[in-house]
């Protein structure tokens, strides 16, 4: 049965989607059948993604290891029985389609307090939450004293996480792998990088997720989008030089995808 990977938090601009994409391409690449749903319906940065990718391999003629990307299925509102909430259906019979057949599936969520979110958080095997190195993403997760810095409590979303592992345990599940990403992580060690380090370490110990840091801020992000490319098509497709940025880039994505620590997962790229 396929594991589940939800990419989540409740503030736009901290790379979801690119995390997504990359988690996701990166298994493919390992080998592994990998399903990916995008709950942003009105945004859907992540399915613009892959759609990017599929265009660009039928214009130069190629063949790159995708995720299979699908949409939610429409459902008939007379198929939903008393009760039954639309959005709940949607997402049950899209991860029910893929669960059997695939080995994950990265499921991206909206920046936005969301019923399809919140479902999803309940789902996650994994959850990973990037964050933006600094105190105004910290917010996502907690409440902090501004004249001390001390923590006074966890977020709202903090708080939603907390229900979903509480409805898994309730339900006999394993409890949620939670991963905290420290996105654009600054070259040099500011002051302000190592209090937001210190806080992110206090907090992790309270309310129990695992930190790790993610990508740097780079340019070559922006450039791999409209192409639906990630750092590990540059060799296949000869678009860009693997300068020395390119390939700090790989290794933060070496990195990453062996500290998620996925059950049965070899990273050999």
């Amino acid at each position: 049965m396929a594991r589940i990977i939800v990419v989540g938090n409740e503030k736009g601009g901290s790379g979801k989607s690119t995390t997504c994409m990359h988690v996701a391409t990166a298994l493919s690449r390992l080998g592994h059948k990998v399903g990916a749903l995008d709950l942003d319906l009105r945004q859907r940065t992540f399915a613009r993604y892959v759609e990017n990718r599929r265009a660009f391999m039928a214009q130069v003629g190629i063949s790159l290891p995708t995720p299979d990307y699908r949409d939610l299925p429409v459902l008939d509102p007379a198929t939903l029985g008393s009760g039954e909430n639309a959005q709940d259906q949607r997402l049950t019979l899209a991860v029910e389609a893929m669960h059997a057949e695939k080995d994950y599936i990265v499921i991206d969520c909206p920046g936005s307090h969301t019923r399809l979110s919140q479902v999803a958080h309940s789902l996650a095997d994994t959850l990973i939450t990037p964050m933006n190195d600094s105190f105004v993403d910290f917010d996502l997760l907690a409440r902090v004293d501004p004249a001390s810095g001390q923590v006074k409590g966890p977020s709202i979303y903090a708080e939603m996480v907390w229900s979903a592992r509480q409805m898994r345990a309730q339900a006999g599940l394993p409890p949620i792998d939670w991963i905290v990403v420290r996105n654009r992580l600054g070259a040099q060690a500011m002051h302000n990088k190592k209090k937001v380090g210190a806080a992110l370490e206090d907090l992790s110990r309270r309310i129990g997720f695992r930190v790790l840091p993610g990508f740097s801020e780079r340019v070559i992000f922006r450039e791999l989008f409209p192409r639906g490319l990630t750092l590990l098509d540059l060799k296949d497709t000869g678009v860009d030089q693997l300068n020395l940025s390119n390939i700090a880039a790989r290794q933060e994505l070496r990195d990453l995808m062996t500290d998620l620590r996925l059950p049965s997962l070899t990273v050999g790229f």
